[in-house]
């Protein structure tokens, strides 16, 4: 007898969709500074990229949403929550998807640091996997505690059917990219999260690995940062 059970549950949520964002521009980005943990608010341009990043969205129906403890990425969500026209969007904020420790660089002037170090070292410290900075983070340790948020927090939503949106930095983000694209320990130094761009992630119920991506864009000029 053939069994014709199905393999799947029909009445089982399909994956929802993940969009992960970097916070809009800041003071400090604007100023070319390594900002790191430190606290600092969107500037003014910022505002008003979070508003544009918002009514992109105004066709995808949010349900929950993940910020980094920090203001920039807390404002940054505000403002594409009210751009969307979905205020009502319920979140949470974790230390978990911070930016990464930028330690006895954090505050420094990045192209003058550059000037010091030569241009070798300087993308080292930006871009590498497991290059160390004074009293800091590297992109690898980053990896170690949102790595861990991202499975036990984030993905059950998407097994939910939840279309989930995340704000963070640029290296708490390269670091899911890195797990959910499959991407080497020397091929991430080529990766960056570019301002002004929302990654929309369909991803595999197992593993939470990319299954399908979309970038959605708007119009900006992005901070030199």
């Amino acid at each position: 007898m053939t069994n014709t059970t199905p393999t799947t549950d029909p009445k089982q949520p399909k994956m929802g969709r993940l969009l992960i964002t970097r916070h809009c521009e800041s003071e400090w980005n604007l100023l070319g500074k390594w900002t790191g943990t430190t606290d600092v608010h969107l500037s003014e341009n910022g505002f008003k990229q979070a508003g544009l990043l918002g009514e992109a969205l105004k066709d995808i129906r949010i349900d929950y949403a993940f910020a980094s403890l920090q203001m920039r990425t807390l404002e940054t969500l505000e403002g594409i929550l009210d751009g969307a026209g979905q205020t009502e969007v319920p979140y949470q904020r974790s230390a978990d998807i911070n930016e990464r420790d930028y330690g006895d660089y954090t505050g420094m002037n990045k192209w003058e640091v550059r000037d010091k170090v030569g241009e070798a070292e300087f993308n080292s410290i930006r871009r590498d996997w497991d290059h160390a900075v004074p009293n800091g983070e590297t992109l690898k340790m980053v990896y170690e505690r949102a790595l861990p948020f991202y499975n036990e927090v984030i993905l059950p939503k998407l097994r939910a059917g939840q279309t989930v949106l995340l704000v963070a930095h640029g290296n708490s983000i390269r670091a899911l990219i890195k797990y959910m694209e499959v991407i080497s320990d020397e091929d991430i130094a080529g990766v960056e999260m570019p301002f002004g761009t929302i990654i929309e992630y369909t991803v595999s119920e197992d593993g939470g690995k990319m299954v399908q991506r979309n970038d959605i864009t708007i119009d900006i000029t992005p901070p030199h940062a």
